[in-house]
């Protein structure tokens, strides 16, 4: 009956329009109501609880650095960068988005920014050599969805805060499997690049490849800053963000110097207004996480789910189906904050280890930013090139359907995952 009421107040009130965050406030009261403990009170210290996390404070940090290197030109060099190495391959326009996706995961963490960059930056220059756009977009999309897997990682800070699980190690074990979607959409776009007659840009010169490495070298030394600053304990995840964040502006400011006080206010104020909203779904969930507890609803669906406990890898497969099902309809930042508290206990019951399930869980609903009806990605490449929803969506599927392979191959080889992390932790 709890959980009953839990999913039909929560589902209830966003069929209704109201926004998820509000969404979850109305879930909380309507379970405070079930469990005859209403206070406005406890309502109100939830909410002001849920915002107050120091491992959050990573999320305005990364979105600033993300909003930074967008308008400072950072991306746009690492870009620069991927067309004078591959650009001059058959379909080499589609390898440069998808090197310059890699290099900017690992540099912002954020799908949208990212996307949104390299929208602006290649679909043109794609459709202009001669790709169908609607692929292009669908590639695009794709590429951009590895920034949640790559560390830095938004999503990471989330779900460890929400999971109470490490965050440095979410980081690290994302690495291999963020490479892993990249050479996936790689042999996608090869197959089908193939159907086109698209004649490549001329191969550039090991002048302009040199000149290309050394004006992106700055943009380069960030996620290396990062990496082994998280590695070797030098500074946490939020303390990295803040590192990303003052790098990319001492960069785009002082030695590119692309960006001038106005810049710096507009990407202030841009990151504010994204952080804002996530913050206040963060804050509204943390409402329906305590609620969840007190009701034991995570012990009832471990009840439910115990035929499939002996049978890890079973009880995975169903889990990513839960969430394949719930990204169609609802975004990444709500998906991990409402789907955490719920499943955390039955992975830990499963003795399933709670980092590689995190890593699972977050490719999962980073897939599902370019599954329809919703698909906030998709949206983004539809919008920047001011295409119908349905081509992006038509042009995206067979790169989805790479990606999806690649997360169910990593549940059937958990080793995948769990080795290289070993090996980075040591």
């Amino acid at each position: 009956m709890t959980i009953l009421l839990f999913l039909g107040s929560l589902l209830g009130a966003m069929a209704l329009g109201i926004p998820i965050a509000y969404s979850l406030l109305v879930c909380g009261v309507a379970l405070m109501w079930h469990l005859d403990l209403f206070d406005a009170q406890i309502l109100a210290l939830n909410v002001i609880n849920g915002a107050d996390s120091f491992p959050l404070l990573a999320v305005p940090f990364f979105m600033l650095a993300g909003e930074v290197m967008n308008v400072g030109g950072l991306s746009r060099r690492i870009v620069k960068l991927a067309m004078t190495l591959v650009g001059h391959v058959r379909g080499g326009l589609g390898y440069v988005a998808i090197l310059a996706a890699v290099l900017m995961a690992a540099l912002s963490g954020s799908a949208v920014a990212d996307t949104a960059a390299l929208a602006a930056l290649l679909l043109p220059m794609m459709v202009a050599a001669g790709h169908d756009k609607a692929r292009a977009g669908g590639l695009l999309a794709s590429a951009g969805i590895i920034a949640p897997i790559i560390p830095p990682s938004i999503g990471f800070v989330i779900f460890g805060v929400a999971a109470n699980v490490s965050i440095g190690k979410l980081f690290l074990a994302g690495i291999v499997p963020g490479l892993l979607m990249g050479v996936a959409i790689a042999l996608t776009w090869w197959h089908v690049a193939r159907k086109e007659n698209v004649v490549p840009p001329p191969k550039a010169t090991g002048a302009e490849k040199l000149k290309a490495l050394k004006e992106s070298t700055w943009a380069l030394v960030l996620p290396v800053i990062v990496l082994v600053g998280l590695k070797f304990g030098v500074f946490t995840p939020t303390e990295a963000a803040v590192v990303a964040a003052v790098y990319a502006l001492f960069v785009s400011t002082v030695v590119y110097r692309e960006m001038g006080l106005h810049d710096v206010y507009t990407v202030f104020v841009a990151a504010a207004k994204t952080t804002a909203v996530i913050m206040f779904l963060v804050a509204a969930a943390m409402v329906s996480a305590w609620l969840i507890t007190v009701a034991d609803i995570p012990g009832q669906m471990v009840g439910l789910l115990q035929p499939f406990l002996d049978s890890p890898t079973l009880l995975l497969i169903l889990i990513m189906l839960l969430v394949i099902a719930v990204g169609t309809a609802m975004d990444m930042t709500p998906t991990i904050l409402i789907l955490t508290p719920v499943l955390m206990p039955v992975v830990k019951a499963a003795g399933i280890d709670p980092v590689y399930f995190g890593v699972l869980f977050i490719m999962n609903n980073a897939i599902g930013l370019v599954t329809p009806p919703v698909g906030t990605v998709l949206n983004v490449v539809a919008g920047v090139g001011k295409m119908k929803m349905d081509d992006v969506t038509r042009g995206v599927i067979p790169f989805m359907l790479a990606q999806f392979a690649v997360m169910f191959l990593l549940v059937l080889f958990p080793s995948i995952v769990l080795v290289p992390l070993r090996w980075l932790t040591a």
